[in-house]
């Protein structure tokens, strides 16, 4: 499991009976993970003192309890290169525009452009890429970025981030379409990138009504993909967050489509949260990745 172990503003205090009880930059949040299916003691004293929580509906959706809490507040991911900063807002679908185990990947694949980028300019293409913590993370180790979200409220609030961050006059493209239609027509003009990211969902719809499914689009996604990759590709990473999905069925795509083109090899996972101090992982999606050697 690859663990995102090094935030200070942000902390998985417990879970238990189906939620997590969180610290965002000291509000402590209470929302719903149907991944904890444990019952354990709630001893933790910040369950009786959330300042938020987030409660499902029995006719689905559901509503946050807020009342003590800010409309948005700041926190800070220490990246190994500078630090990058995000507005965090309860919204819709207990979501807070931030999922914090992407910072195991942020720091991963930041590293690897700093290095590359002392002797080559970097081309990364953030596909899916939602409020822009990749996007900051691939941007603040000196890449060239195109993030491309159909949610124009997201595209907006990743342009909030790199300006809380100090990175709005980094050259960072950000695009408002489909995905799959940007693919298409990236290939037509013969753009290339050294390093993709994608995040898709498990459903969704484009701006234009497009359906998507994951399980019938991952596998025609990532051949477009290869399409776009230049001829010396740093990496791709696919992340997941479909429950019924493996990590091994986007890294078995990955080695079929893209390490049989570059050579390289793939590798696959869980992304997971420290739990306080107990020792213990709270798994919260998958990802796979490909190298080049």
């Amino acid at each position: 499991m690859w663990l995102a172990d090094k935030w200070e503003d942000y902390r998985l205090l417990d879970c238990s009976g189906g939620e997590r009880l969180e610290s965002w930059g000291g509000h402590i949040l209470i929302r719903p993970d149907p991944q904890v299916i444990w019952q354990t003691p709630r001893t933790h004293p910040d369950w009786r003192r959330a300042a938020g929580k987030y409660t499902r509906s029995s006719s689905g959706g559901g509503a946050w309890d807020k009342a003590r809490l800010p409309e948005s507040w700041r926190i800070t991911y220490p990246l190994e290169v500078m630090p990058l900063h995000f507005n965090i807002k309860p919204m819709n679908f207990k979501h807070t525009g931030i999922f914090p185990e992407q910072a195991a990947n942020w720091s991963w694949f930041s590293a690897r452009i700093a290095e590359a980028v002392r002797s080559r300019p970097v081309e990364v293409l953030n596909l899916f890429a939602y409020t822009g913590g990749a996007t900051l993370a691939a941007a603040a180790a000196g890449a060239s970025v195109c993030h491309v979200d159909a949610a124009r409220g997201m595209v907006a609030w990743g342009r909030e981030n790199a300006a809380l961050s100090g990175l709005a006059d980094r050259p960072i493209r950000w695009i408002i379409d489909d995905c799959v239609k940007f693919l298409q027509r990236e290939i037509r003009r013969g753009k290339k990138y050294d390093c993709i990211i994608m995040d898709p969902p498990s459903y969704g719809r484009g701006p234009g009504g497009e359906i998507w499914k994951l399980e019938e689009q991952l596998y025609p996604l990532i051949r477009l993909c290869a399409e776009v990759l230049s001829d010396d590709p740093l990496f791709v990473l696919v992340n997941s967050y479909t429950s019924f999905f493996s990590p091994s069925v986007a890294a078995y795509i990955l080695s079929a489509e893209i390490e049989a083109k570059f050579g390289g090899h793939t590798e696959c996972g869980e992304l997971g949260l420290p739990v306080g101090d107990t020792g213990r992982a709270l798994p919260c999606g998958s990802c796979a990745r490909w190298t080049a050697d």
